[in-house]
């Protein structure tokens, strides 16, 4: 399925037609340890996602609000597309408030990223931006949190995940409220419009 996602520049074309509040969906070249426990859309090895946003109206420059260490930051479109090759495209297809989801967004710019992958802390990971803050038009959540997933198919934690959250004395957040890129990628709000280098 990744033959789909293969690492091809992103035309002028398809970066015009991508939509404020669009969900950039990023395939891993390989598997890790966050794909180990979790799938994407069509099962592709989805570990990351960031939010488009177009500083200054319909002729501005594109940006990608997203959560990656060491904080929540705004990426240009095209030094996130050299980051993340491999790019599904996801549109929320329920009444959003795009531009309140995008301001909630927005005034988490700075905030640490969450490497911990923790609820009700003040630092964010890459879906929880995403969880937190996309709101309907009457201001309720649109993605409920999900158990948090640390296990493989088997239905076992791995030991990656294991060592992880042992080095820093905790147990693992197995089932803990949360997200995931992958599981968000395939929730029924979100239709899938682009497979780049696939074109819309």
């Amino acid at each position: 399925m990744l033959l789909l996602c293969l690492a091809l520049p992103l035309s002028g074309q398809a970066v015009r037609e991508l939509n404020e509040g669009d969900l950039l969906f990023c395939c891993s070249d390989s598997a890790n340890a966050i794909t180990q426990v979790t799938s994407g859309v069509e099962d592709l090895p989805i570990d990351h996602v960031g939010i488009v946003h177009r500083i200054g109206g319909d002729v501005g420059p594109l940006f990608v609000i997203e959560a990656v260490k060491p904080q929540v930051c705004l990426t240009p479109i095209d030094t996130f597309l050299v980051n993340n090759t491999h790019i599904i495209v996801g549109r929320v297809n329920v009444a959003m408030d795009v531009f309140g989801s995008i301001r909630r967004c927005l005034a988490m710019v700075g905030k640490p990223y969450d490497d911990l992958y923790l609820p009700g802390d003040s630092a964010v990971y890459c879906s929880e931006l995403v969880q937190m803050n996309f709101v309907n038009t009457d201001g309720g959540l649109i993605f409920d949190p999900v158990p948090m997933s640390f296990h493989d198919d088997s239905g076992q934690v791995t030991d990656y995940w294991k060592d992880f959250y042992s080095r820093r004395g905790m147990t693992v957040p197995e089932g803990a409220p949360g997200s995931n890129p992958g599981e968000l990628s395939r929730r029924p709000q979100v239709t899938i419009v682009g497979k780049y280098p696939i074109i819309l």
